[in-house]
């Protein structure tokens, strides 16, 4: 699982294009960084020194590395990927880079992963349509989110484009939204940065406490029964002002 697919109908039994090497290529292309734009798609999720965060579909780390840096020594990444070559991948990146809070994460078959701690922002850019039941895997990550937390989708418009992977693989941001409210997750806010993607933060919806809901009923009860006494002191100064004309 990665970030982008070229236009090839060949692939693994990770969905991934067949041919590994050209594959990789293409995800850490110089040419992605255009339409990608890597570093505004960190900005945007607003992360915080310290911050716990998740890459699900890292690749090769293309945007955990970048995620480490935002969250800085004392922050930790979680990067998930299906593909064994692609969390081998990541351990070079990171030996390479020198960055020692990013931490691979291989998902297993049948039962996909999620990350050990709660995570402010959990992303997942270009992988969406790799996943079995969308709704379903949405609810367990958001579980793992902290209380402000928040999944980031990032994916491909259904139509067709210069990059990314042929029509048969995409979802549509409505389907994506669609699978968000079978999952208990609202869209909270929407970027439009991106020429050929759309960016989506979704947040569990919130149901008021129960204790909360039948204390706002009670109040409410309370100003009905005091209401009608006021409608009287209401009449009654209109008779009065009626006896004096």
């Amino acid at each position: 699982m990665g970030h982008d697919h070229p236009h090839e109908h060949h692939h693994d039994r990770h969905r991934n294009p067949a041919d590994f090497e050209r594959y990789l290529g293409k995800l850490e292309s110089p040419d992605r960084e255009a339409w990608q734009r890597p570093d505004r798609v960190v900005e945007a999720l607003a992360l915080r020194p310290g911050d716990v965060a998740c890459d699900v579909g890292a690749g090769p780390g293309y945007l955990a590395l970048r995620m480490a840096r935002a969250v800085g020594p004392t922050g930790d990444v979680y990067a998930i990927d299906v593909d064994p070559r692609m969390i081998e991948v990541i351990g070079r990146r990171i030996h390479e880079s020198g960055i020692d809070n990013v931490h691979p994460i291989l998902s297993r078959p049948g039962r996909a992963a999620l990350p050990p701690r709660r995570c402010r922002v959990i992303l997942v850019v270009n992988a969406f349509h790799h996943f079995p039941d969308g709704a379903a895997y949405l609810r367990r990550l958001a579980g793992r989110l902290t209380h402000d937390g928040r999944i980031v989708i990032v994916d491909f418009h259904a139509k067709a484009l210069p990059v990314g992977p042929p029509p048969e693989l995409k979802i549509s941001r409505a389907g994506v939204v669609a699978e968000a409210r079978r999952a208990g997750l609202q869209v909270v806010r929407e970027r439009r940065f991106l020429p050929y993607q759309y960016f989506l933060e979704l947040a569990p919806v919130r149901v008021p406490a129960p204790g909360r809901a039948a204390g706002k009923a009670r109040g409410q009860g309370k100003a009905a029964r005091r209401s009608p006494p006021r409608r009287r002191a209401r009449g009654a100064r209109r008779r009065a002002a009626r006896s004096t004309r």
